[in-house]
């Protein structure tokens, strides 16, 4: 699940880049870290504000940054305030393939190309961590801006991505979009995201 109209290392270091330029907001610099079981209060808060990724309870972004934080990442202004995070885990029946759940860019932060920059953090690190060579994804049929988003990180890496039909309406309810899943790989160990 990824918010729409968000397309645009290793932990504990900051983003790789010149500053990043963002809209409303200003020109700030941001720091893209593995988030820490407290980063879950402001991970459910963005999400909620969105208002397009299906928001789940604080205590599952909490667990989720408790458990699954190898696999996500946070993203601070230079101010201290959270403005994105993407949340992922390794598929325990594909162990080399990291899922990713949700991609989340305050609107202050948009256009500096921040999504694709967490993207690529939270990859270097499961592929150092585990020798990760797939990602997979969600993507509702409507949201263009993460089709551009997944396509430009398989495009980065110098690979494939393919769709298919996951879940439809007789599993999600009829008020939830079909999520087509998209799978991109192999990714080589050596493409890091730089060409």
């Amino acid at each position: 699940m990824i918010a729409p109209e968000q397309a645009e290392s290793r932990a504990s270091a900051p983003s790789s880049g010149a500053p990043a330029g963002a809209g409303a907001g200003g020109d700030h610099s941001y720091e893209i870290v593995v988030p820490s079981a407290a980063d879950g209060v402001d991970m459910e808060r963005l999400a909620v504000e969105s208002q397009t990724l299906d928001a789940n309870s604080r205590y599952a972004y909490v667990l989720w940054c408790r458990d699954f934080a190898r696999t996500s990442v946070i993203a601070r202004r230079s101010d201290g305030r959270a403005v994105g995070y993407v949340t992922g885990y390794l598929r325990p029946q594909a162990p080399g393939t990291l899922l990713i759940w949700q991609v989340c860019v305050d609107p202050v932060a948009r256009g500096a190309g921040l999504a694709g920059r967490m993207l690529d953090a939270v990859w270097d690190a499961a592929a150092a961590d585990s020798g990760a060579d797939r990602m997979e994804t969600t993507i509702t049929p409507d949201n263009a801006s993460s089709i551009k988003l997944f396509s430009s990180f398989a495009r980065r890496h110098d690979t494939t991505i393919e769709r298919s039909d996951l879940f439809g309406p007789d599993l999600l309810g009829d008020s939830h979009e079909p999520e087509h899943l998209y799978r991109i790989g192999p990714i080589a160990a050596d493409k890091g995201g730089k060409k």
